[in-house]
């Protein structure tokens, strides 16, 4: 990754004289700070899409400045981003300490993923500036299940240049509109160390021409897996854009492809053929890797006090004319509320990751897998999209309940056919990984509450969590039982 690398620097120095401030974002996981924002992109206060994480401060500012507060939208959606803004973006230096807990790793995740291992104790120390933004966040784990007791993860050298932010470092993503699964791309699995380029402020172009794709987003990285897999060290190319042509409606299409790694070309050649799709056989000794391409659509509105959204994504493994094949399916309804004086997000979610069972014959073993990579679509043992991994299906219903004094009460239930096909050709890359992949077809039925407060001046987290059947993997079973927590202090 040198030559992107030189480009880093060179577009730093180019950009140092740019009236632009290297803020930060919110990272995915935040479930408060997500309601908040969808509510107001719901409400046409913010005329951005949320569907891309992390967000970028630049998009929240338009939309908490524009609005006032009123029984609708209450103080506490606008004071709460305005809280973290000034706790994340402001020029300076800050610190957090974080204690984290779980008595068991979870292979049923959503976008408030939280704790996996045994024990972890970490420090994050940040550091802005008018272009730059500095994160060091080292943190040592008990037991990892991936051998891994010193990490860096959420570490990140970051500088802004014009309306663009670049970046290196190990960040957290989510990308697509649901609420328990990303087909594509989530924060199941640990961040990958990276470089990265992200669009700060999504403004809708000025040109007549393409003013009708109304606000439009942007963001590509380039990473690097980990060595003990069954090809070591291959490279990940992610690309997404999402435009807003309308109030309220979403749409994204995203791009996935995994290529090189040890015995294969990592020439400019096999980026240009595997960004043109020049794949699936067509060149092979050659072929450039594996590819994942997805579409998501969300339609957002307001009904009176109550806002209600509907979204898809779909995701293809393969390609065929251009198009997206193999698909895999996402379908859900979210709606937030205000009731008891609080406030409230719900959601009904349904997905299917065997290849083309929803519209045709289906197809096992395809979603997150590869011939040739034959470890798949997953990092350090856990898949780097959906948590349930390919040939399920899962359906979940959830919410959340916001009380005005700041803590947050959650729950969600699923009920999830794993491995429905009961074979898998994922091969683990080390016995030293745990690797959270079904190993025979199961149904589950699962059941996780959720409490967020304050404790001791710092925010307490937790997660307990019940299965009614304990969950066979790769590397032996899930407990049925579950508990988990984290516990961090800002300086």
């Amino acid at each position: 990754m040198t030559p992107v690398f030189r480009a880093l620097v060179g577009a730093a120095i180019l950009g140092a004289g740019l009236p632009a401030m290297a803020a930060p974002w919110l990272d995915p996981g935040d479930i408060r700070a997500r309601y908040s924002a969808q509510k107001l992109a719901d409400r046409g206060a913010m005329n951005r899409t949320t569907s891309t994480w992390p967000l970028m401060w630049g998009n929240l500012e338009q939309g908490y400045q524009n609005t006032r507060a009123s029984a609708a939208t209450p103080d506490t959606t606008l004071n709460y981003l305005k809280f973290e803004r000034k706790r994340q973006a402001e020029r300076g230096f800050r610190a957090e300490a974080s204690l984290a807990s779980a008595s068991e790793g979870a292979l049923i995740q959503g976008f408030n993923a939280g704790p996996q291992d045994s024990g972890q104790a970490g420090l994050t120390l940040e550091w802005i500036g008018n272009h730059w933004a500095l994160g060091l966040s080292p943190s040592f784990t008990q037991s990892p299940d991936d051998d891994d007791e010193v990490r860096a993860d959420g570490s990140y050298l970051a500088f802004s240049a014009g309306n663009w932010v670049f970046g290196v470092g190990s960040i957290e993503r989510w990308w697509g509109p649901g609420w328990q699964s990303s087909l594509i791309l989530s924060n199941n699995a640990r961040p990958i160390p990276s470089v990265w380029i992200n669009r700060r402020n999504a403004t809708a172009p000025q040109s007549n021409w393409l003013s009708w794709i109304g606000p439009w987003d942007a963001t590509a990285f380039l990473g690097e897996l980990e060595g003990e897999r069954t090809v070591p060290d291959p490279k990940v190319l992610g690309v997404r854009l999402t435009l807003r042509p309308l109030q309220g409606l979403d749409i994204g299409f995203s791009r996935l492809i995994m290529l090189g790694g040890k015995g294969y070309p990592e020439s400019s050649s096999t980026y240009w053929n595997a960004l043109i799709g020049r794949d699936n056989g067509q060149l092979e000794e050659n072929d450039p890797g594996d590819q994942l391409g997805a579409v998501d659509i969300r339609y957002g509105m307001d009904v009176g006090a109550t806002t209600l959204g509907v979204y898809t994504q779909m995701m293809g493994e393969d390609e065929a004319g251009a198009f997206p094949a193999r698909k895999s399916w996402l379908f859900g309804a979210d709606a937030a509320t205000h009731w008891f004086s609080a406030e409230q997000q719900w959601f009904v979610e349904y997905s299917n990751t065997i290849a083309d069972d929803f519209n045709g014959d289906a197809i096992p073993n395809i979603t997150y897998s590869h011939s040739r990579y034959n470890t798949g679509q997953h990092y350090y043992g856990r898949t780097m999209a959906a948590s349930q991994g390919g040939d399920a299906r899962m359906l979940t219903l959830g919410g959340w309940h916001f009380l005005t004094s700041g803590t947050n009460l959650g729950a969600r239930l699923s009920h999830v056919e794993l491995n429905t096909d009961g074979e898998t050709t994922v091969k683990p890359g080390s016995n030293d990984v745990r690797y959270f992949v079904p190993r025979r077809d199961q149904s589950v039925t699962h059941l996780a509450l959720n409490l967020g407060t304050q404790v001791a001046g710092g925010w307490l987290s937790g997660e307990a969590s019940y299965s009614d059947a304990k969950i066979e993997t790769l590397s032996g079973k899930i407990d049925q039982w579950r508990i988990a927590a984290q516990w961090r202090y800002r300086f």
